[in-house]
């Protein structure tokens, strides 16, 4: 089991995301690289929403392909095209990670690999077995 840590000596965070996760002695780590919003038919959809929807959606696949879920997560990495999508992010996020609550750290850039890209969302995920 993952544990969690948000210190009543910091800012507590503003969303569903904790301070820091601990990752427990034995776990098997998997690192999943950027998912970025393409369907398996190689579509894109234009929206901010719909692109996070897709792009945790493409997390989870992954997740399910190595036998772990969003309980698993330890990390997740968010980039941005626009500020302005910040909202979108957060209330998709805060409707998957309710009880637990991975790290989380998500920044605005200039761009990502491919210009329709809005979103590309990286994690670290563990579980003991």
């Amino acid at each position: 089991m993952l544990k969690t840590y948000n210190p009543a000596s910091i800012s507590s965070s503003r969303s569903n995301y904790s301070h820091a996760v601990e990752v427990p002695p034995n776990a098997r780590t998997l690192y999943i690289s950027g998912q970025v919003p393409v369907a398996a038919d190689g579509s894109t959809p234009e929206g901010i929403e719909d692109q996070v929807v897709l792009a945790f959606d493409n997390v989870q696949t992954v997740l399910a392909e190595a036998g772990m879920s969003l309980d698993d997560v330890v990390r997740v990495n968010v980039y941005l095209t626009d500020e302005s999508y910040f909202p979108a992010f957060r209330d998709h996020r805060n409707r998957l990670f309710t009880d637990h609550k991975a790290a989380s750290t998500a920044v605005a850039i200039a761009a990502l690999a491919h210009p329709q890209f809005k979103v590309e969302i990286e994690a670290v995920a563990a579980k003991v077995d």
